[in-house]
């Protein structure tokens, strides 16, 4: 009774515009939540005067009031999910189920649904409450669709859980935001369909070398993302650090030691660097070539959307994307926020700024800096905006309710809300800076030394986590001669990539368009999950498997490795949501492409399975690589280990024009690099002896 095929998904209702007040409708009408404390704040906002009830162990709230009754009910986040009775792959069947029947560790789910369906069952209308989302919007449809009817179903829209905009928001019901559902439906759809069948595809060539079953995955966001991880870390294990040169003049001023800067064409050798260095000394001073003085006014940056505040969580505290995104939706729970999953930066038009400034100076940690605010802008408050829209909400504010016992990392996320909030409001930093310039005399060669201080904090009285350090430059005037009181040469070695970090990962997925707000964290940890990444004191590596199936997936599976694909089907799903374009289009399209693609891997199904058996450690090729247990590419070395030694050779070059050494002492020295790629160093002692 609960499977519906997915092409036939919902029965068409009509469209009319307009409003629906919940207190128009007679009889008794069920209004669904997507978490249980955001049940218990729509009960608090409908009625002073509510009963708490219970089901199998769930809780829910009734309200009465004349020929009307209101049960509030929860979910505990989706509870339906895809599965299929077919074996092996390709498969292109699949039905909505129960989750609880597809994942275990959603057996707790059970005794909501259980709940819901009893409930449904004497309902005469529904309200989708669930978060304003393609996720929320899935989530009510779902329950409303196999346990009620979805004819006679409504949307709650709202951006906050302050009791006056769930008041508003229920006496402005909408009918069910289809575009919004088939736009869900589709995600869910796309993402199953290439889950299971490159997933089952790459494990069943597994079972089928080896004998072995291991659980593995792959998915369409999943997979880009993971190439792009593995391009760095491959490029840091071929990397070899090449040495530059600095020659450093230290002057004084008025009793100050600067140190200076070459700022020109670089110093190609050692050789040309300490020849420098002795002609500054033999000459003894610098001539001042030019000295500027110049303020720069500094924006205030918009409010946060989820990817700014993860940003900044990231950069500030250290928290990974899943960490912050949990904390703030516990946040919005509590009302403190408004809705979290958001890429706007805009602030909504009808926002009365000046009583939620109010409300927050009652807060005692932002009393005095709303007063402040206030006498700034003179009661004028319009707030700094960025680019970024989102039709669904507005940018994360604080909504005035006082927190009440909050953890630390609770009060952290929520104290960069508030101040960035406040930020928005306030006046433009001036930030004053000095550049000094030297000439070396009778050379083309500049030096240079900066300062700067802040002459009027502005916005970062309330946001001080971008505040610059001050850097105090005396005055010069042009054509003046600095004494030179010492010179040094430094050897510094180019670097590698930095390895990515969390916040990284999701950045580069917003900036290539993969994912959603909602899932992008989420993707982030099934990779750890896999154990195709792990966490370093260094930032993300990703691990020998990790390489095995990328490596994989680009011989066989090249069009899943890309991002332009995705990018396709995002914008393809974005395309449904403004109506452009029928969810079915967008599957069969889909299918299509995963035909084509499978019907080209199973071309090459044994040796797949023997690259990913070799990876997985259960497999060891007869002709491996004289370093790893990677299969041979050439010369008795890998492919990772083939290109090192290549790198080797082409990069001694360099160092030869440079520091003049031999190749045994290039070796020596590179191998005591700690820049030095993994690779590199495990072909120096395997294939060099070491030396």
């Amino acid at each position: 009774m609960f499977k519906a095929s997915v092409n036939n998904i919902y029965s068409t209702i009509g469209r009319g515009p307009g409003f629906t007040s919940i207190w128009d409708l007679k009889g008794k009408v069920l209004v669904i939540a997507e978490k249980p404390k955001a049940a218990r704040k729509i009960a608090e906002a409908l009625s002073q005067r509510y009963f708490v009830r219970n089901i199998n162990d769930v809780t829910y709230f009734e309200i009465r009031d004349g020929p009307r009754q209101i049960i509030v009910a929860s979910s505990v986040g989706h509870l339906y999910g895809l599965t299929t009775q077919e074996e092996g792959y390709p498969v292109y069947t699949y039905q909505w189920v129960p989750l609880y029947v597809v994942e275990k560790k959603k057996a707790h789910s059970y005794n909501y649904l259980e709940a819901l369906r009893k409930l449904c069952t004497t309902s005469n209308y529904f309200v989708n409450a669930c978060d304003y989302d393609i996720e929320g919007s899935v989530i009510g449809y779902l329950i409303i669709k196999f346990n009620g009817d979805p004819g006679r179903a409504y949307r709650a829209k709202f951006s906050s859980l302050t009791l006056s905009e769930l008041r508003e928001a229920f006496r402005r019901l909408t009918q069910l935001d289809y575009e919004m559902i088939e736009a869900g439906l589709c995600r869910h759809e796309l993402d199953w369909l290439w889950g299971i069948n490159v997933s089952r595809a790459i494990m069943r060539t597994v079972e089928s070398f080896s004998k072995k079953k291991i659980i593995l995955s792959a998915g369409r966001v999943q997979t880009p993302t993971l190439k792009y991880v593995s391009d760095i870390e491959k490029e840091r294990n071929l990397f070899i650090p090449i040495p530059v040169y600095s020659v450093v003049p230290t002057i004084v001023k008025d009793g100050v030691k600067i140190t200076l800067e070459l700022i020109n064409s670089p110093i190609r050798t050692k050789k040309d660097a300490y020849a420098l260095a002795e002609r500054i000394r033999r000459e003894g001073f610098l001539t001042v070539e030019s000295y500027v003085e110049h303020t720069t006014s500094v924006a205030p940056p918009p409010p946060f959307n989820l990817g700014d505040l993860q940003e900044e969580a990231a950069r500030i505290y250290g928290y990974s994307p899943s960490k912050t995104q949990s904390i703030a939706e516990q946040l919005y729970l509590d009302a403190l926020i408004s809705y979290p999953r958001t890429n706007s930066q805009k602030l909504p038009s009808g926002l009365d700024f000046k009583s939620l400034l109010t409300k927050i100076s009652q807060i005692s940690n932002y009393s005095a800096l709303v007063s402040d605010l206030l006498k700034e802008t003179k009661g004028y408050l319009k707030p700094v905006e960025g680019d970024k829209e989102d039709p669904a909400h507005p940018a994360i504010y604080p909504t005035g309710v006082r927190p009440v016992k909050l953890s630390s990392e609770q009060w952290a996320v929520y104290d960069l809300i508030v101040r960035r909030f406040l930020a928005a409001f306030a006046g433009n930093a001036i930030i004053y800076r000095s550049t000094a310039k030297f000439a070396l005399p009778g050379e083309n060669i500049v030096f240079q030394a900066t300062g700067q201080g802040i002459e009027d904090l502005g916005w970062y009285k309330y946001y001080p986590f971008h505040k610059p350090s001050v850097k105090v430059l005396p005055r010069f005037r042009n054509g003046e001669r600095v004494e030179v009181v010492e010179v040094s040469v430094k050897t510094a070695y180019t670097r590698p990539p930095q390895r990515i970090s969390k916040i990284g990962m999701l950045r580069w997925m917003e900036s290539v368009e993969i994912g959603t707000e909602a899932t992008r964290a989420t993707i982030i940890e099934k990779l750890f999950e896999r154990k195709y990444l792990v966490n370093t004191s260094r930032g993300v590596a990703v691990t020998d498997l990790g390489l095995g199936i990328v490596e994989t997936l680009e011989i066989f599976f090249p069009e899943l490795v890309k991002v332009e694909l995705t990018r396709h089907f995002e914008k393809l799903m974005n395309d449904i949501k403004k109506g452009v374009v029928k969810r079915e289009q967008v599957i069969t399209e889909a299918r299509n492409t995963l035909d084509m693609l499978i019907k080209k891997f199973n071309e090459k199904k044994e040796t797949v399975g023997q690259i990913l058996s070799s990876r997985l450690g259960i497999y060891t090729p007869p002709n491996k690589c004289a370093i790893c247990n990677r299969e041979e590419f050439s010369n008795g070395l890998c492919t990772y280990h083939y290109k090192a030694n290549e790198q080797i050779n082409k990069v001694y070059e360099e160092w030869k024009e440079r520091e003049g050494v031999s190749f045994k002492e290039y070796l020596e020295r590179i191998k005591k690099l700690k820049s030095t790629g993994k690779w590199v160093i495990e072909v120096i002692e395997h294939f060099y002896g070491g030396k």
